[in-house]
């Protein structure tokens, strides 16, 4: 049977030596947030996530949910009892504002408690997790009334939210969109059409869900420029807040899924529902990214919450397993068989877990402390420049995070040879369950054309040019140390070739666009590379200096330099081919007539 403990040290680790909560202590919404409080709600929140979400993980993905007659749905057994668990934890409140109800927490803090639910159970935490999108685009965009309708109880958990945008023949290039938006009498709209792929779009967790919608107004353009944003409320709610009748929409049917069976995701019917527009009209695409690029960040983190549970089932799995000798002869002569940890090929496995694990946990951290900043930092200077690492970084926690959060998830099931195939091992589900990451909110190829196409062109490239002043500023201090500067100088390859890739499309995709999709994923995965190196020299610089310091935990310590040294001799060497194939350029990717794809007559 599968185990979950939530990595709480690792996490303190992160925010106390890599990140430095106690820098910040004059920023607003950090007063009183110390390391104590950060470490007490972990263990309470990490206790939640194992005790109570984690045994219904695999009864959600057995049981999943149940369309009834009415439309409505039944989420799997002990999901209500949960959610409900959950919300008078006050588990929804912690990052929302203060004025709709929230604790005003840092991003940080609501992150880290995310990955240990999502690592619980990833198809319970779409029931909420989505809201915090919603509840983001609402405040930058709607009304005060709307704010004041449906905020606060989509802030206490009372209601949920959802983002409704892909349609049956159109899933990225939304200006083909055809539900439409007429407007009423009262200032109201009517809202027809189909839309797929709605996470949690119909529950019976809470008493409300209110859905945003894109839609396009009568006479609108037909492209994304003639998009606008509705809020439709699944039951119609007073100018007291009090609910009234039921909307004209409904769940049509579930979706048949890979895997998150335990989420109900849905097609969302719209027979003339009444909504109100969200912002100005055809400026609903820019609105509803506000709650994309959070999701987007919540999704790189779902790629961390699968890698982790399975790397812990793996090393367990190591542990318990006898097969075979170590190739330098029995490590336990007394045994029958050594364990499976003899064996060099799983150690490469479940190093590579580990190296990854903790050096995306890390990179997915330090991108919420600069959401912190972007937001409460004391000068506007300071502001911009995170909010600039942040725009940097979005594709990149999600593309990159989620690709080798996937693929930590496969190699963990690999440690179990055939028992990995089997469902009660549970590591087959944490495969299905990840492998959504990588596709929605943007599937990754689309984060990378992000990444490549407007994130490093934008504001004359003051981004990617303040992210490498980081690392080559870290990489010459590290230098300086012995014990750190081997692994400094692999960095600074590593960000040689990032530098020269970002040179060669610079100079060759805009007299051919398609260099710069040939080379985009492999640009991503550079980026994400150096990113998360910059992040393990962070880790292996506090280590040392606490070894030196005779602090903390010796062993684990140790362990995190060991990790730093793996990540530089076998991971950030990748760095040099994925140059390679950029400047491989799109000659050969572009040049077969479409009809030669196929492979039989």
């Amino acid at each position: 049977m599968p185990r979950y403990t939530a990595p709480v040290r690792d996490t303190m680790f992160v925010i106390e030596h890599v990140v430095g909560l106690d820098r910040y202590a004059n920023i607003p919404g950090f007063e009183g947030v110390t390391s104590d409080l950060v470490g007490a709600v972990l263990e309470e929140g990490g206790k939640f996530a194992a005790e109570v979400l984690f045994p219904l993980n695999q009864v959600g993905d057995q049981v999943g949910c149940v369309r009834n007659a009415d439309g409505s749905v039944t989420t799997p057994p002990g999901f209500k009892e949960a959610f409900d668990k959950y919300v008078d934890g006050g588990w929804t409140t912690l990052h929302a504002p203060v004025e709709f109800g929230g604790q005003g927490m840092p991003a940080i803090l609501s992150t880290a408690f995310a990955e240990y639910v999502l690592s619980a159970n990833q198809a319970f935490e779409l029931y909420h997790g989505l809201t915090t999108g919603a509840i983001s685009a609402l405040i930058a965009k709607g009304s005060p009334e709307q704010q004041r309708k449906y905020i606060p109880n989509m802030v206490s958990g009372k209601w949920t939210g959802t983002m409704n945008l892909t349609e049956p023949h159109c899933g990225t290039d939304l200006g083909l969109i055809k539900t439409r938006a007429v407007p009423n009498a009262d200032g109201s709209y009517a809202i027809t059409g189909t839309k797929i792929f709605i996470s949690s779009g119909e529950q019976d967790l809470t008493e409300n869900i209110i859905h945003l919608v894109l839609a396009k107004t009568p006479g609108a353009p037909e492209s994304s420029k003639g998009i606008s944003l509705f809020v439709v409320p699944k039951v119609l709610v007073d100018d007291a807040g009090a609910l009234g009748e039921g909307n004209a929409v409904s769940c049509g049917s579930i979706e048949h899924k890979m895997g998150l069976h335990g989420n109900s995701t849905c097609v969302m019917n719209y027979d003339g529902a009444t909504g109100w527009m969200v912002g100005e009209e055809n400026k609903g695409l820019a609105a509803m990214f506000i709650m994309m690029n959070t999701a987007r960040l919540g999704v790189g983190l779902q790629g961390l919450g699968q890698a982790e549970v399975a790397y812990q089932n793996a090393v367990q799995y190591a542990h318990d397993r006898r097969q075979g000798r170590a190739l330098t002869g029995p490590a336990e002569p007394n045994e029958k068989a050594d364990t499976l940890f003899v064996h060099p090929d799983v150690r490469r496995m479940l190093m590579e877990g580990k190296a990854l694990t903790e050096g995306l946990r890390a990179l997915c951290l330090w991108t919420a402390m600069q959401v912190d900043l972007s937001e409460q930092a004391p000068t506007e200077e300071e502001r911009q420049a995170a909010e600039d690492m942040v725009s940097l970084l979005t594709p990149v926690v999600k593309g990159y995070t989620t690709d080798k959060g996937f693929d930590v998830t496969v190699t963990a099931q690999q440690v179990y040879g055939g028992h990995g195939y089997i469902q009660e091992w549970g590591m087959e589900q944490y495969v299905r369950d990840a492998r959504i990451a990588q596709i929605y909110e943007g599937t990754n190829g689309i984060q990378a054309m992000d990444l490549v196409g407007r994130k490093l062109a934008m504001n004359g490239g003051r981004a990617i040019r303040a992210f490498f002043a980081v690392v080559a500023d870290e990489v010459a201090a590290a230098k300086a140390k012995p014990k750190l500067a081997a692994f400094a100088e692999a960095l600074e390859r590593a960000n040689g070739q990032l530098q020269a890739a970002t040179m060669w499309l610079m100079q060759n995709a805009m007299q051919n666009p398609n260099h710069a999709g040939a080379g985009a994923h492999s640009y991503m995965h550079i980026m994400g590379i150096v990113s998360v190196g910059l992040m393990w020299l962070r880790m292996a610089d506090a280590a040392e200096r606490l070894l030196e310091a005779g602090e903390g935990d010796a062993k684990y310590l140790e362990a995190k330099l060991v990790t730093a040294r793996f990540f530089a001799e076998r991971i950030m060497p990748d760095a040099g081919a994925l140059r390679r194939k950029i400047e491989g350029g799109a000659d050969a990717l572009m040049a077969l007539d479409p009809e030669m794809f196929a492979t039989a007559a």
